[in-house]
């Protein structure tokens, strides 16, 4: 779906960055997940020098910190060097309107009739980093961090599992359920991970025993970045969400499913969620994903006046899970799947945190829950794709099975929007499964 809509914050100027037919002057295969449509931001370093943000091109990093220097960049709306920090809060509290600037500044300096940057050597030169030199960091610094349940699919299937006769509870179609996770363990792609130790309840006891996880997953999910603060008591409605939504970032959720089951209840997840929480080091801006945004499926029964929205609220994002074990020279997908399939949106998550007063910050995470879809193959989860264990995996290149992950196991996510000859993506969020400690 490649829907380029016209009515747009740009639309004012003559440059329009989300333009299809744009090209660049720095080369961009059609498979990279980067072309100049796209322009994410992250945060890198190369060598030891200090951690600075940069948007993607193609194979490359730009260095916006040097481009600020510069003084290509509007200092009206950003006072000071925002991309000389390591992480992209400060650039995030200055507002949607720095944003979309920054955005169409860049965009204009890479596009392939603008000498400006692409015929001054010494600036190319400072400003331009191949990818494979540099080390990606975590974007954000992340004061809160929440995880919704917010596909039906998702929810339907492990309801069905436990409950068959009623796999959705009465609230579900009501609220976005949620709950406030634990941000100091949001981590960036390529961290390993441990596999984590707690109470676990064996099949036929009546009593815990302290284990290590014998029954770890991943789950497949996008996460939004809020870049607005609230005050304390006030509350956002789903007309304002575009305000505060920054961008979006790839999220695997790992999850300690025999912990989680003897925890959950009455109060939901606690240590099987907090152990490790994994993102994509690029953040892709909500306005470059506009071409890919859509309607919403119609929620029946009608939600609460405070869950109403307007406008395309879902996006048209391909999403893949692969997974690679220590045996095996390459990945197999395990999952293709669609961020179309959720029933709750980014607008009404909002609006739904702050309902009852609650603060935002920039850089709270918001992660959408496990995205599943229709199909068995559609599935986000290990614990939907092996059925609680009872439909192993079969890796393809060595027969091996998984019901769950086993240490040494690699998890790798991608995801992104397919336009005509281009693509917009995310990169990967990737992470190893390495054994307790």
């Amino acid at each position: 779906m490649n829907r380029l809509k016209t009515s747009k914050p740009w639309d004012t100027h003559l440059h329009n960055p989300n333009d299809p037919s744009l090209k660049s002057w720095i080369s961009v295969d059609e498979s990279s997940d980067f072309p100049i449509q796209n322009l994410p931001c992250g945060v890198f370093s190369v060598s030891k020098n200090p951690a600075r943000v940069g948007v993607a091109i193609g194979d490359y990093v730009l260095d916006l910190s040097v481009l600020y220097d510069d003084g290509f960049f509007d200092r009206d709306r950003i006072p000071f060097n925002v991309f000389a920090v390591g992480n992209l809060n400060e650039f995030m509290a200055c507002g949607c309107d720095a944003w979309r600037s920054v955005r169409s500044t860049v965009s204009e300096l890479l596009s392939a009739n603008n000498p400006k940057l692409r015929d001054n050597n010494l600036l190319r030169e400072r400003v331009l980093i191949s990818q494979s030199d540099v080390t990606m960091h975590m974007p954000i610094s992340v004061p809160s961090y929440v995880d919704f349940y917010s596909s039906e699919q998702h929810a339907t299937n492990v309801g069905s599992m436990f409950r068959p006769d009623n796999p959705l509870m009465p609230n579900w179609k009501h609220i976005p359920i949620g709950y406030n996770g634990r941000a100091s363990s949001v981590v960036v792609s390529g961290t390993d991970i441990h596999r984590p130790s707690g109470q676990v309840l064996p099949p036929d006891s009546e009593t815990p025993i302290f284990s290590a996880c014998r029954n770890l997953d991943f789950e497949l999910e996008v996460g939004f970045l809020n870049g607005k603060t609230t005050s304390l008591g006030s509350r956002i409605s789903t007309s304002q969400a575009s305000e505060h939504i920054f961008g979006l970032v790839l999220v695997n959720d790992w999850s300690a499913r025999d912990i989680q089951r003897w925890e959950y209840q009455p109060l939901g997840p606690f240590l099987s969620k907090t152990f490790g929480t994994s993102i994509s080091p690029w953040v892709v801006t909500l306005d470059a994903l506009e071409p890919w945004r859509c309607g919403g499926p119609e929620q029946n029964p009608p939600v609460l006046d405070y869950l109403k929205y307007t406008g395309d609220w879902r996006i048209d994002l391909n999403l893949q899970v692969e997974l690679q074990t220590e045996n095996m020279s390459k990945p197999q997908v395990i999952s293709k799947t669609s961020f179309l399939n959720m029933y709750w949106n980014m607008a009404q998550q909002l609006a739904h945190q702050s309902v009852n007063g609650t603060n935002l910050q920039v850089g709270d995470l918001y992660a959408s829950g496990t995205v599943s879809g229709d199909t068995p193959d559609s599935y986000g989860s290990m614990l939907e794709l092996a059925w609680r264990g009872e439909r192993p995996l079969v890796m393809q290149e060595t027969g091996e099975e998984r019901k769950f992950l086993l240490d040494g196991d690699t998890v790798v996510m991608t995801g992104w929007c397919q336009g005509d000859g281009y693509r917009v993506g995310f990169g990967e969020v990737r992470g190893k499964v390495i054994p307790t400690t």
